[in-house]
């Protein structure tokens, strides 16, 4: 008897540490990296990222890793077409801006990052939704 309650209290356990570790994989699956660049304090040239593969994405957001000022992302997709994303607002160091969504799920080639750095240079995340 003692056997078959262990067995059964190690099932649920087990059953119920799984449970909760699932909501947190889907949560994880849905943001991917597409790039990272440095932004430098003054330059009207933007910051490319090329993508090795295309990415496919339906929505891109920006994490800053520094303080500064993000103007845009121009972002080309594997047809050539681009889609410029105007942000103009300043992100304070681990800050993300919401996600700016393309309509529907396409394929990335390039990012461009257009912005200045508050101090010598800041790095830049561009995440990507599944």
């Amino acid at each position: 008897m003692k056997k078959l309650s262990q067995v059964s209290l190690s099932t649920v356990l087990l059953l119920a540490a799984s449970a909760m570790a699932l909501p947190q994989q889907a949560l994880a699956d849905e943001q991917i990296t597409l790039g990272r660049t440095i932004l430098l304090g003054i330059g009207d040239q933007g910051a490319k990222i090329p993508l090795l593969a295309c990415r496919r994405s339906d929505a891109i957001k920006v994490k800053a890793e520094r303080d500064l000022e993000l103007e845009k992302v121009v972002v080309t997709f594997n047809n050539g077409k681009t889609k410029t994303i105007k942000f103009n607002r300043h992100l304070k160091k681990d800050e993300t801006t919401d996600w700016r969504k393309f309509g529907y799920k396409r394929c990335v080639d390039k990012l461009e990052v257009f912005g200045n750095s508050d101090g010598s240079k800041a790095g830049v995340k561009v995440y990507g939704r599944k």
